[in-house]
């Protein structure tokens, strides 16, 4: 089975929603430059501290320096931290001896073939990679909740270069999902707008886009 991300989480209800429906994780979006989904490190907390720990709870964060990080991380107390641009001052090897226990999920925004070898370069040095339709050279930096799908094309170079597990998102809804999972085979799908509506998480979005995610994987 094709592993479920349900991101912009806002309440414990969204979050027992998404795990009731299929989710074996969810995303906690901290600020960010742009995109939905943003709420308060209390909240994320108060989220993160009410889901078993048999689900992934994901920190989104923008931030660059490592120490931020590591930092906001201990507000949050999530099991794992997204880190949703490139870090400029410090180290994955500091990350990972500050916070042993916690997953390390590096985002890379598919857009063009060097995409590919960014995330070749990254993937001995994190536990996951997020292939998302982010611009990081805007002025007002895109790092995520596009809702726009990226080249699948490159993202299956990445599924087939990289031997750790690999989360599609950009774009997903109940209609493309299945043809997704097809084209790109990745370990999981991320998904935020596709199931919900006036911003809320929509239960009858959920329960069709897991009942295409379950077809395909048949």
């Amino acid at each position: 089975m094709t592993h479920v991300k349900i991101c912009c989480i806002a309440s414990i209800e969204e979050a027992n929603l998404a795990i009731k429906s299929g989710a074996s994780a969810i995303g906690l979006v901290s600020e960010m430059p742009s995109g939905p989904g943003v709420i308060s490190v209390k909240t994320i907390k108060e989220i993160a501290e009410q889901i078993p720990p048999t689900i992934l709870t994901f920190l989104l964060t923008s931030k660059q320096n490592v120490d931020e990080i590591i930092e906001q991380h201990r507000r949050c107390g999530t099991n794992t931290i997204q880190l949703c641009d490139r870090i400029i001052n410090g180290s994955y090897l500091q990350l990972k001896n500050a916070l042993p226990n916690i997953r390390i999920v590096q985002v890379v925004h598919v857009v063009e073939n060097e995409s590919i070898d960014e995330a070749i370069e990254i993937s001995n040095s994190v536990d996951a990679i997020l292939l998302d339709s982010g611009n990081q050279k805007l002025a007002r930096k895109e790092l995520g909740g596009t809702g726009r799908v990226h080249n699948w094309n490159i993202s299956r170079k990445i599924v087939e270069s990289v031997k750790i597990p690999v989360y599609l998102a950009g774009g997903l809804n109940p209609q493309n999902v299945d043809e997704a999972i097809l084209q790109v085979k990745p370990y999981g799908v991320d998904v935020c707008s596709g199931v919900r509506t006036n911003s809320k998480l929509d239960e009858e979005k959920l329960k069709s886009f897991f009942d295409r995610i379950r077809l395909v994987n048949k």
